[in-house]
């Protein structure tokens, strides 16, 4: 008779777990659904400032030319031919 009874109350422990967590879930779900999803901003934007190298102005280091240089033809290898003993 006692093991009947600890297992009916673990059961319904664990009922009233789940019940909990089903509650919790629904009022987070509800949260969720009321929440404004963006805020409107409420400063103006500030505009971005254009970047500086500092190594460039201080002439360390030479200024980047604006286009890169094109790239040298490549050599290809001809493709090997399969091995005649196999």
């Amino acid at each position: 008779m006692q093991r009947l009874q600890v297992g009916g109350s673990l059961l319904l422990g664990i009922l009233l777990i789940v019940g909990l967590a089903n509650v919790i879930e629904d009022r987070a779900k509800q949260s969720a659904d009321a929440t404004v999803p963006e805020a409107a901003a409420t400063v103006a934007p500030e505009p971005e400032a254009p970047a500086i190298d500092p190594l460039a102005d201080a002439g360390v280091v030479p200024d980047l030319p604006a286009a890169p240089a094109t790239p040298t033809a490549r050599r290809q290898n001809p493709p090997a031919e399969p091995d005649a003993s196999q």
